[in-house]
């Protein structure tokens, strides 16, 4: 610590909502002073926890002297400490920071670590202490192993296909899926987010703020440099100087809510899992360098922005007061996305109430990012990491129900060995897995993203907290695998989504677009049979049928949604006819059709050798190419042709709708 003063600061003066969760509970029927009363304002246990500083959510009289005697009266004799509010308030926030109850929480912080449960115990006797908070500590949902980028895997990578000139995007499987033996044994084409023809509508918008809420990004990388948010106050400022007057010194692209200061990623423990995810999200496109992000723009500028909100640094967790810190942050400074790829142990809490009051300080940072509006939607988006234990249920935060919960899908379009599933995860996409396929170890069939330009040694903690070295991290671009390296996938889609609602001029509102999110998938049940190798084990996949979310997210029928044009499933290298009566009525099949438009790109993108044709309602098609083209089908709407100045007809009617090729059909029929 770097000082240690008994003090309540004045803001809390500030009256607050009565929302705060548990508040209810900890008044009780009895009233204060009674020993049921004190025990319901402890709300959690003090397992995995800081064991020199607890939270303490005080009401409005606490901030008078009575308050502050006894406050002084109940920490006399656990050494020196500091009392200080949780969160940066100032006048500028005061009412965002009233309505949510920021104001009241605070932390209380001893220089040695100390009996926490008698802490607790004492300061539940002060009445003006309305909840007592142990500050848990979360974790990265990844291993935090890298592996080196050397080049070069794909064996017959589309790249004549590619979007963009980045030269190591063909190795990122992740987005384009040919099923290369060289990614893995059992790679199967098509398990991919199916990006590459959405870059041709929208790859970005610089007006998308995503808060990467993580270790610290390393905001001078020369495939992020160009696409991170800039607090162009602070950056043109004086170093070490509050510039803009935001109560943060220094965040020029973010801040360390970790250790209070400027972003860093090269602390000793640090495994560049913060600069990794931010990559996925919105590295650099067409910049000649590196690899693609999701929403990385075209190499015009355009690319959504990331904004470095760091929660952990070196070996050290995430305590839920500094995490709910970083989320203020990025609702303050108008982020959209909150991609946090971490979390609690799946398991530890098992419903929301139980994660509101064991967590309240974090479940009220959550809520009130996803309450207020932006400039697209009316609340902004959190999307979490469902978490790595293998467990049959999501973990914490990220089945919050106000939040997007992604499972991790590996290059065989089957859930990784590691990954969660069942009630409270929401979504799939790829994270990667080293075991793919069971034969060998092949970190190709990993996440390939941005690392940190200078390796670090690669650190491991055991259970009892002994540290390993072993090695070094990737340096500049690596592989990663983890619900981690999935999260940023559906946060990269989802920004690629506001982005282009941003460029047609339209809004949503939260609900919608996250139904949108929600159903812009393509099915995996279907190869959700027999046995699957990974991770040293063999496992069945009955179990996660059903229960990995909607599906694999995809791209392009996010961009569908947003047109309104909707979407058909075409199974690659098979002439069928797909059913239009959805589009035209269920009399589609007396219509007289006119004609079928489809421009040469998308001919291209669907590999089609004849353009489709349409017979008694029914879109002929034989697609030998995996993508995503848009085709627009012409009718008459009464008669055999359209009227004329001397004939009598009827009327031109067309009706525009998208066609994804892929090697399998969703069970679906595609509508999703």
């Amino acid at each position: 610590m770097k000082r240690y003063i008994k003090i309540i600061a004045a803001s809390a003066v500030m009256a607050a909502s009565a929302g705060c969760t548990g508040m209810e509970e900890a008044a009780g029927p009895e009233g204060p002073g009674t020993g049921t009363f004190l025990m319901t304002k402890v709300v959690n246990t003090p397992s995995d926890a800081q064991r020199n500083s607890i939270l303490l959510y005080i009401d409005s009289t606490g901030v008078q002297d009575s308050g502050n005697g006894l406050l002084d009266k109940a920490l006399s004799g656990f050494g020196e400490y500091s009392v200080a509010p949780v969160f940066d308030c100032v006048e500028a926030t005061a009412e965002i920071d009233s309505r949510y109850g920021f104001d009241k929480w605070y932390k209380v912080s001893f220089c040695n670590d100390q009996d926490i449960e008698s802490v607790a115990g004492s300061l539940a006797a002060v009445p003006h202490v309305r909840k007592i908070e142990y500050s848990k500590l979360m974790r990265k949902a990844s291993d935090g192993r890298s592996w080196q980028y050397t080049g070069g895997v794909a064996t017959r990578s589309d790249g004549a296909g590619q979007i963009f000139d980045d030269p190591m995007t063909a190795d990122q499987w992740h987005y384009l899926n040919n099923g290369d033996l060289g990614v893995a044994p059992t790679a199967r084409k098509g398990a991919d987010i199916n990006v590459r023809d959405a870059w041709r509508l929208c790859s970005g918008n610089s007006g998308i703020i995503v808060a990467v809420i993580d270790e610290g990004v390393q905001y001078d990388h020369p495939d992020l440099a160009a696409n991170m948010w800039t607090n162009t106050a602070e950056a043109n400022g004086v170093p070490g100087q509050d510039d803009d007057g935001n109560g943060f010194v220094d965040d020029a692209h973010g801040y360390n809510f970790s250790d209070d200061g400027p972003v860093t990623w090269n602390v000793y423990g640090d495994s560049g899992h913060g600069t990794h995810v931010a990559g996925t999200v919105a590295a650099v496109n067409n910049n000649g360098t590196g690899v693609c992000g999701v929403a990385g723009g075209d190499g015009s500028g355009n690319g959504a922005r990331i904004m470095s909100c760091q929660i952990m640094s070196g070996l050290e967790g995430a305590p839920s007061d500094v995490s709910a810190r970083a989320i203020r942050y990025a609702l303050l400074n108008h982020a959209h996305i909150i991609q946090c790829s971490w979390g609690y142990e799946a398991g530890t809490m098992t419903s929301d109430y139980q994660f509101e009051r064991w967590d309240g300080v974090l479940a009220t940072a959550i809520r009130a990012f996803v309450s207020e509006p932006n400039d697209i939607l009316d609340g902004g988006l959190a999307i979490f990491a469902s978490g790595n234990e293998g467990m049959p249920m999501s973990a914490y935060p990220a089945a919050y129900s106000e939040c997007i919960s992604v499972n991790s899908i590996a290059s065989d379009n089957l859930p990784a060995y590691y990954t969660n599933y069942g009630p409270g995860t929401n979504i799939s996409a790829p994270g990667g897995e080293y075991y793919t396929g069971g034969l060998s170890s092949f970190e190709n069939g990993c996440v390939l993203s941005t690392m940190p330009t200078e390796a670090m040694p690669s650190v491991s903690v055991d259970a009892n907290g002994n540290v390993t070295e072993n090695g070094t991290t990737a340096a500049s671009y690596g592989y990663m695998q983890g619900t981690s390296m999935a999260c940023p996938h559906v946060s990269g889609v989802a920004a690629l989504g506001l982005s282009y609602a941003m460029q047609l001029g339209k809004t949503f509102t939260r609900d919608q677009f996250v139904s949108m999110l929600l159903t812009s998938v393509n099915g995996i049940d279907s190869f959700m049979t027999g046995r699957k190798s990974g991770g040293g084990t063999t496992f069945s996949l009955a179990p996660y049928k059903g229960d990995m979310g909607t599906g694999m997210i995809d791209a392009w029928r996010l961009l569908m949604q947003i047109e309104g044009t909707p979407c058909l499933t075409a199974m690659i290298g098979e002439e069928q006819t797909l059913d239009l009566s959805g589009f035209f009525g269920s009399g589609a099949s007396d219509l007289t059709y006119t004609g079928v438009e489809i421009s040469s790109e998308d001919m291209e993108a669907l590999g089609l050798e004849e353009v489709p044709q349409v017979r008694y309602g029914r879109l002929v098609i034989r697609p030998t190419k995996y993508g995503s083209a848009k085709i627009t089908v012409k009718a008459v709407a009464g008669g055999t042709s359209e009227s004329t100045d001397t004939s009598l007809g009827g009327i031109g009617i067309s009706k525009e709708v998208s066609v994804i090729a892929r090697n399998v059909k969703s069970e679906n029929g595609g509508w999703l």
